[in-house]
């Protein structure tokens, strides 16, 4: 606490630096920590029961891995897919210190030659597109899943924005790319939901993903 009674923070707070390409994740990834550590979502961790042994899956921006080698863990046939080659190469590391492996694919997911129908299931943790690509990247995962195949979804709504004054729970900070019910209804139209949430958490995910956040919870089965 300083002299005139304002609590001073514990730990200095991340440097925002706006997300425009490889080349600035290449730079968040650089460090020798894991920016949003090494524990997967603690969603994704709950909805554990819908990942079988042997199912195929994508998971969308994974970054440095903690999501794909979790469910790597859970027996999955995983692919990562993040445009950061730096990330990639950590997932890799990661995914070998835990005995496990993945496939790891650098690409831009708004330009990549998707699949047709071969997942299972497909994760997207924290992947926030521009407006003008969200859509059509979300129409070309959908097309990716096998019939009764998931789509998971964990994002930020536009409250984020509010909250990214005093919280370090990150997040764009262009409102156009965050989510909504309705927006994510609409994306994934035919879809039979399954879980809809929208609420506020308390994300504890390494030095970019910690306080509180506005957040969307999505999960619906391809018919």
């Amino acid at each position: 606490m300083t002299e005139n009674g304002e609590v001073r923070n514990a730990r200095p707070r991340p440097e925002r630096i706006k997300m425009t390409g490889p080349a600035s994740w290449n730079d968040r990834y650089a460090g020798e920590g894991y920016s949003f550590g090494t524990k997967p979502n603690a969603f994704l961790e709950s909805q554990a029961h819908l990942f079988q042994p042997g199912a195929r899956v994508l998971s969308l921006a994974d970054g440095e891995g903690r999501n794909g080698v979790w469910l790597a863990e859970k027996g999955c046939r995983v692919t990562s897919a993040d445009y950061s080659p730096v990330g990639l190469l950590k997932a890799q590391s990661l995914a070998a210190a835990r005995g496990v492996e993945i496939e790891t694919v650098e690409a831009d997911l708004t330009s990549w030659n998707w699949p047709h129908a071969v997942y299972d299931a497909i994760v997207a943790i924290y992947f926030h597109l521009p407006e003008r690509h969200r859509a059509t990247v979300h129409q070309s995962a959908a097309a990716a899943l096998k019939p009764g195949g998931l789509i998971v979804i964990e994002g930020f709504r536009p409250e984020q924005i509010a909250l990214q004054a005093t919280e370090d729970s990150g997040g764009p900070t262009d409102v156009r790319m965050l989510f909504s019910a309705e927006i994510l209804r609409t994306d994934f139209y035919g879809f039979k939901v399954l879980t809809c949430d929208e609420t506020e958490t308390f994300l504890q995910e390494g030095p970019y993903h910690t306080g509180r956040a506005a957040i969307i919870r999505f999960v619906a089965m391809k018919p």
